[in-house]
């Protein structure tokens, strides 16, 4: 064995960092192009300037830009919670989950698992709601 214990944790630890600045990388192209405050020409300047200088382009951009990146994902994800939420109440999907938590519970009560009590009391929460 020619290659030394460290220089293979030093391997790891290059690999490590590749994957962490790929994944920086795609994070940052991602939110260009999600990003609806900006316009086709500004995504097509800060596109162009990550992709020809990426290390400084990166660190522009997240000190730019970065503070909001979190906020527009947050609102992303609630949009598609929301159009999901919506498309469960449409399809009906909402009520047979309402079956099916009420079947596990019927289940649990006959196996003995939960008492009578906790039965009323669950099947309530799960009518409630």
């Amino acid at each position: 064995m020619s290659y030394p214990l460290l220089n293979v944790f030093w391997t790891i630890f290059e690999v490590f960092l590749w994957i962490v600045w790929f994944w920086v990388l795609i994070t940052v192209f991602i939110d260009i192009f999600r990003s609806r405050d900006l316009s086709g020409g500004a995504k097509a300047v800060w596109f162009l300037f990550v992709l020809l200088i990426p290390l400084i382009g990166v660190v522009v951009y997240l000190i730019v830009r970065g503070g909001d990146m979190h906020e527009r994902t947050a609102q992303m994800v609630q949009a598609q919670e929301a159009a999901y939420d919506g498309s469960l109440a449409q399809n009906g999907t909402r009520s047979s989950n309402t079956a099916d938590q009420l079947a596990k519970l019927a289940d649990l009560h006959d196996r003995n698992v939960i008492s009578d009590q906790e039965f009323d009391r669950e099947k309530a929460k799960v009518l409630a709601s």
